[in-house]
């Protein structure tokens, strides 16, 4: 009874400090050490924890950060911004499908949805409006398009759950990028089905001229995908070292090439790159600490044992999988969603034949939902402080959206063929 006072008290106090991401993981970690494994010696715990995070694979996830933050302070999103426009801007509600489309090139670059609302949100916020769109679906799209960025390579979400579960990075972010241009693609039909009822027109065409300055002024914003990609796929380094190389990249861009990187800028970036980097760091010890405690507890095997005593196959367990997905999304930090579920549940996929990699586009797409769902949808807030706007409101625009990414989600959750397609081409 006094120690679960403590532990109530411990997670009042942290509450309040701001510390929520140790009351998510943090406590629990500690009750069922101090209820289930009182024995274990702390030294475990503390190799445990530190073990759990050293790895060079998740190096990956700073650089990108850092990277993400430069080009979001910098001139790269608004570049690429620019020449989505450029092309299709002018068609029928073509500043939605810009918004879209920018979103995916930035993510293909940063691997960060926060990131990408941040960058994104205050330079296509005004043209959507501008363009004819109605406020909650201009907020509702910019929130919604950015989750693209968990998808498509480099995705920080495919790099967790690669690291949780040994999965090859390289055939999780080929899968990925089909995936995210799925997800992608749905998110234009439902601009084109919003244009055509709302009547929203399209912009003035451009000349050949205006594109290929356009073209001219993206150019090295360009080359960081190809950068990247190519340098994964193309043997020359793996993700960890792709990472490196666009934080390097970045920087002899915005500060050689556009010369807007200062460098009281770059420090300022450094340290909101440091403060992340802390905090999905923390998460991830304490996660691999909770994992370790899962294969303990045996709870793969329980749960197993529980699906064969209702005769449950792959269908019934997917459809568990993303019923408790998208209810712990609704209340639960995405990473911190992640590290809790899969250890327990990736067993048990395996056992039932479900390929790793299928697996992890079902977790990844439900991560992304998480993203936006209310109430804590860490993007909705993060739109929120970027475009001065109530969440209360960008929730009122987000649902036609979440339901677009739930028809998504069973698509590829039961469609398990479009996932190996893109998959096969790593091999």
């Amino acid at each position: 009874m006094i120690l679960v006072a403590a532990i109530c008290a411990l997670a009042l106090i942290l509450l309040v400090a701001g510390f929520e991401m140790l009351m998510v993981l943090g406590l629990p970690v500690l009750a069922i050490k101090s209820g289930f494994f009182a024995n274990l010696p702390d030294a475990v715990i503390a190799q445990k924890l530190t073990g759990g995070i050293n790895q060079s694979l998740l190096l990956a996830i700073p650089f990108f950060l850092f990277a993400a933050e430069l080009m979001g302070q910098g001139q790269i999103a608004g570049r690429l911004t620019a020449l989505v426009r450029s092309v299709i801007g002018h068609t029928r509600g073509g500043m939605g499908y810009t918004t879209i489309g920018a979103s995916m090139g930035f993510g293909a670059v940063s691997g960060s949805a926060p990131a990408t609302v941040a960058a994104m949100g205050h330079i296509v916020y005004p043209e959507l409006r501008r363009s004819g769109f109605s406020d909650r679906f201009s907020l509702g799209l910019i929130v919604s398009s950015a989750e693209t960025a968990l998808l498509i390579p480099p995705s920080i979400t495919l790099i967790v759950y690669g690291w949780i579960t040994g999965t090859s990075i390289t055939a999780l972010f080929a899968a990925g990028l089909g995936v995210g241009l799925l997800l992608g693609f749905a998110f234009m039909v439902l601009t084109a089905v919003e244009a055509h009822r709302t009547g929203v027109k399209g912009g003035e065409r451009p000349t050949v001229k205006a594109v290929l300055g356009a073209l001219r002024n993206a150019i090295w914003a360009l080359g960081m995908p190809l950068v990247i990609l190519g340098g994964i796929y193309g043997g020359i380094f793996t993700p960890t070292e792709a990472a490196a190389v666009s934080v390097v990249y970045a920087i002899v861009v915005e500060a050689v090439i556009y010369r807007t990187l200062t460098f009281a800028m770059l420090c300022n970036v450094a340290e909101r790159s440091a403060i992340q980097t802390s905090v999905i760091f923390l998460l991830l010890a304490l996660g691999s600490l909770l994992a370790y405690f899962t294969t303990l507890a045996q709870i793969p095997d329980f749960i197993l044992a529980g699906l064969a005593a209702v005769d449950a196959g792959p269908i019934m367990f997917l459809i568990v999988v993303n019923m408790v997905f998208i209810i712990a999304g609704m209340f639960v930090d995405p990473n911190s969603i992640q590290l809790i579920l899969v250890p327990p549940l990736f067993p048990v996929a395996l056992s039932l034949g479900i390929d790793p990699v299928h697996f992890g586009m079902i977790v990844a797409l439900n991560v992304t939902l998480g993203m936006i769902t209310p109430p804590f949808g860490l993007d909705l807030f993060v739109a929120s402080s970027s475009l001065r706007k109530p969440v209360a409101e960008i929730i009122a625009g987000i649902w036609r959206f979440i339901l677009t990414n739930i028809a998504v989600l069973l698509l590829v959750t039961y469609v398990p063929g479009f996932t190996a397609i893109f998959s096969a081409l790593a091999r």
